[in-house]
């Protein structure tokens, strides 16, 4: 493999924070965007190069504050035509995380520069 690939993974912080969500139905809501993105670009060189390599995957969980800086970030991205998914839980019918397909590091950082990782941790 000559490139090196990651993938975004953003999650919602205040579904922990304040809505109380469980830590394992916030992990669920990352996988169900990781899996759906990955399947709607499987047939794109980028995730055949990205899952040729199961052992050497690389995905950055990053947090947004909330719902308004998730949407804000789906808007960035679809404005500079980056590929991502933004997961919609139902029957809330709300985004809760956003996942981008596999890219180049360098090509797409850029975006996600202002959010901090991923802590899993709720502030009481």
């Amino acid at each position: 493999m000559s490139k090196k690939f990651v993938q975004y993974v953003v999650v919602r912080a205040d579904l922990l924070n304040e809505l109380k969500w469980p830590v394992g139905a916030v992990i669920a809501q990352a996988c169900h965007a990781s899996v759906a993105v990955t399947h709607l670009h499987y047939e794109d060189e980028n995730t055949k190069e990205y899952l040729a390599d199961l052992e050497n995957m690389h995905k950055i969980v990053l947090e947004a504050p909330n719902e308004e800086s998730l949407k804000n970030l789906a808007s960035s991205l679809h404005e500079g035509g980056i590929h991502h998914k933004l997961w919609i839980e139902q029957p809330e019918n709300f985004p809760t995380c956003l996942v981008s397909k596999p890219y180049p590091k360098e090509e797409v950082q850029k975006y996600f520069k202002k959010y901090k990782l991923f802590k899993g941790t709720t502030v009481i």
